[in-house]
């Protein structure tokens, strides 16, 4: 992976005079699944749009599978795969008409029943779009942006509205994808899900990337442990490198006539935690 299938340097899109994206640097290599991380506003829906060719930037360099996306032509576009975060338009087409359809398009599609099966609409295949349910449509956007055979696929907010295990199917054709080489970029409000699925993840908040790594070296960057108790009617909660000792204080001065301190609970810290952090540490100082 050391060739970049994105490479950005500069990166700043301001609307008005207000950033909304400041000097962003950034690479994402070829094969890997990116996960791009922020809060509502903070920049990430306008740099993927950037990269994809549908906003211009106000200054920097950016070149997406060695284009520049603001003036690539049609076989660029034939490239990339794209799921946006709307739904696929209803039309009277069905399913599988609507993904042929679609597939027609490119030079050297998947197979239509292929795609259907790995999006899990292979038994709602003959069904009209117009009369699927949210999470159905989703799995339909999904296909759409898959059949092209993409070099680069842009996941905006994929599972939405999906249920648990249609989730954890859909995780399972990304590694799918991702096993065919296809580079991508995730963007998700699920931090299990970037955890899960991504070799790398950048955090990005108003505007700034604050945070830069693979998912255990962010988890890790908390450190230690996190110790929940309840005590006088109230949750408390204590990051330590000793959490063995922390309990056994616990335990001496809350523990109850069975023994048990009030709602204790012993986890190590995951990738929310740290975005949290960073996320509040960035606006703590911005303010």
């Amino acid at each position: 992976m050391s060739d970049s299938a994105v490479r950005i340097r500069g990166l700043r899109k301001e609307y008005g005079h207000k950033p909304a994206v400041q000097n962003l640097d950034l690479d994402i290599h070829s094969g890997e699944c990116f996960a791009l991380l922020g809060p509502n506003g903070a920049g990430k829906t306008t740099t993927v749009e950037i990269l994809e060719g549908y906003r211009k930037r106000t200054s920097g360099e950016v070149s997406v599978l060695g284009h520049d996306p603001h003036h690539a032509h049609r076989d660029w576009r034939e490239r990339i795969g794209i799921v946006l975060q709307s739904s696929a338009d209803e039309t009277p087409l069905s399913a599988r008409e609507y993904v042929a359809h679609v597939g027609s398009f490119y030079p050297n599609p998947r197979d239509t029943g292929e795609v259907l099966a790995a999006v899990g609409l292979d038994e709602l295949a003959d069904r009209r779009s117009k009369t699927m349910s949210g999470g159905e449509r989703r799995r339909l956007d999904v296909a759409l942006g898959i059949i092209g055979r993409p070099e680069l696929l842009f996941l905006d907010e994929p599972t939405t509205g999906f249920d648990p295990e249609a989730r954890r199917d859909f995780w399972k054709l990304i590694d799918s994808l991702k096993g065919d080489g296809t580079t991508i970029l995730l963007t998700t409000h699920y931090l299990e899900e970037a955890d899960y699925l991504a070799d790398r993840v950048g955090i990005i908040s108003r505007g700034n990337l604050v945070a830069l790594d693979t998912p255990q070296a962010l988890r890790s960057a908390k450190g230690g442990a996190i110790v929940s108790w309840e005590e006088g009617g109230k949750k408390k909660e204590k990051t330590t490198t000793t959490p063995t000792a922390l309990v056994r204080d616990l335990t001496a001065k809350l523990a109850g006539a069975n023994g048990e301190v009030p709602g204790l609970s012993i986890r190590r810290p995951n990738l929310e935690d740290t975005y949290l952090d960073l996320v509040d540490n960035n606006n703590m100082d911005a303010s």
